[in-house]
């Protein structure tokens, strides 16, 4: 019996744990495990010119990611999924406030990629209670253009959030963003502008987007979650979305779309987001980031 490349690959997949728990595409691009470091994410930092003053407010307050044990004050350390390191990607404490990581890469060919991860989400357990309606959203992002230089070119930009809460309410559901926000110029030397695209308005509901997470019983107390998203860089339209148990119909769904820039052919971001809904730090915890591709 012979076979293809395909069955190969998946062999060598289940051959593996790290990997068996992803469903990927036959090409891995990237196997991020934070037990082996940071694996590339970085502080998604604003542009700026001549001065950092020059840069977005809402750039200014993103800090570094940190590799974390999830340490609490009433058990020790919780640990990852699997390892005793996860990213922690937490904000300031102050209702609003946001924070990202990204990953900087580019492609070779365009095709279907897919992202998993395996994810939680706490707010500083700086108090006796649960805490369920403190962290405001997580999410996460694609920042793509294409790599036609002479045609017809863009650049798109994928976001998804799960909104756990705003302003104390409990809400639980998934929504995108595909409205754009204002472009302004950075400095005199009309190289570098800067939009703040992660900005809290224009988010829209995915249909049937609701779901409720485990979020366990005391405050220091973590479970963690699957997350899968699909997408083709031929036609650059989103192709799937599943969280745990849950697949969700993403045909209402659009991605931001502007004009390319000229420095940014064939670009392929990934970063993940947390905001706090209440003047405490939340955090959100990523174990291991699978992106894989079938080209």
């Amino acid at each position: 019996m012979t076979l293809d490349r395909h069955e190969i690959a998946s062999a060598l997949r289940l051959a593996d744990p790290a990997l068996s728990r992803f469903d990927p595409l036959p090409r891995i691009i990237a196997f991020d495990d934070f037990d082996r470091g940071f694996c590339g994410w970085t502080q998604l930092v604003g542009n700026y010119e001549d001065t950092l003053d020059a840069m977005h407010p809402g750039y200014a307050q993103h800090s570094q990611a940190m590799l974390s044990t999830l340490p609490t004050w009433d058990f020790g350390s919780h640990g990852g999924f699997d390892g005793s390191y996860a990213l922690k990607i937490a904000t300031r404490p102050q209702a609003g406030a946001r924070n990202v990581s990204i990953k900087r890469l580019t492609f070779r060919r365009r095709g279907p990629i897919r992202l998993e991860f395996y994810f939680t989400f706490k707010p500083e357990a700086n108090e006796l209670r649960l805490s369920e309606t403190d962290v405001r959203s997580i999410g996460f992002l694609y920042d793509l253009q294409t790599g036609d230089q002479d045609g017809d070119a863009w650049r798109i930009m994928p976001h998804l959030r799960f909104l756990n809460a705003l302003d104390g309410a409990h809400v639980q559901k998934w929504q995108f963003k595909r409205r754009n926000e204002p472009f302004a110029a950075v400095g005199a030397g009309n190289k570098t502008v800067t939009h703040y695209h992660l900005a809290p308005e224009g988010w829209e509901d995915i249909a049937g987007g609701g779901q409720r997470l485990c979020y366990n019983e005391i405050p220091t107390k973590v479970n963690w979650h699957y997350c899968r998203f699909d997408f083709d860089l031929v036609t650059m339209q989103a192709t799937g979305l599943a969280c745990n148990d849950r697949e969700f119909d993403l045909s209402g769904f659009d991605s931001m779309r502007i004009p390319a820039m000229r420095n940014l052919w064939c670009m392929l971001n990934l970063a993940f987001f947390v905001e706090t809904d209440t003047d405490k730090r939340a955090s959100l915890f990523i174990d291991s980031v699978c992106l894989s591709g079938d080209f």
